[in-house]
């Protein structure tokens, strides 16, 4: 099928931000029409299925400000600049659980709000976790980060979801790939 797309006529960059830049697009849509939309502009991000064995993940306890409120979490985060998705999903590992992956295999990639945003959400499965070489660099947690880590059975991470107990999308569609 050969569908047309649209075109920008113009964009004007009204915010930029440590992590992502909000545009106003003038765009013609295929219908013909001419609008304006506001789109966040985001460098994508990998999300980690941490496995501690095949009936294992490990979960974080996170607090979120724009929520106000802790919750439990795979672990994520942004793509630096020109970041390949396998090695910042390595890198995140070790930031937020302090575990080195022996293994980071490629789970499949989505767009989580494709109406306003370019994020593509890589996700990952890492296993054969250890601890880092203690000789090695430490990987700092990013100064908004207040993380509590826990390994979790399967099946109750996935209960959980069900409950309510996990409300973040990224980990509920994210335990379905594990």
């Amino acid at each position: 099928m050969d569908e047309k797309t649209g075109t920008r006529r113009s964009q004007n960059e009204e915010f930029r931000g440590r992590i992502f830049t909000v545009t106003a697009d003038r765009v013609t849509l295929p219908n013909g029409r001419t609008v304006t939309l506001d789109i966040v502009r985001h460098p994508g991000s990998v999300v980690l299925l941490p496995m501690r064995d095949d009936n294992h993940v490990v979960l974080i306890r996170q607090y979120r400000y724009a929520l106000d409120r802790w919750i439990w979490e795979l672990p994520a985060g942004s793509l630096e600049a020109g970041e390949d998705p396998g090695a910042a999903a390595a890198r995140e590992c070790e930031e937020e659980i302090g575990m080195v992956p022996d293994r980071v295999e490629f789970a499949g990639a989505w767009y989580p709000t494709p109406g306003f945003c370019t994020e593509v959400m890589n996700y990952y499965r890492l296993s054969g976790l250890h601890a880092p070489d203690p000789s090695g660099p430490r990987a700092e947690k990013d100064e908004d980060e207040d993380i509590r880590v826990q390994v979790f059975p399967l099946a109750d991470a996935r209960d959980m979801v069900r409950r309510g107990d996990i409300i973040d999308l990224k980990t509920a569609w994210g335990l379905t790939l594990a």
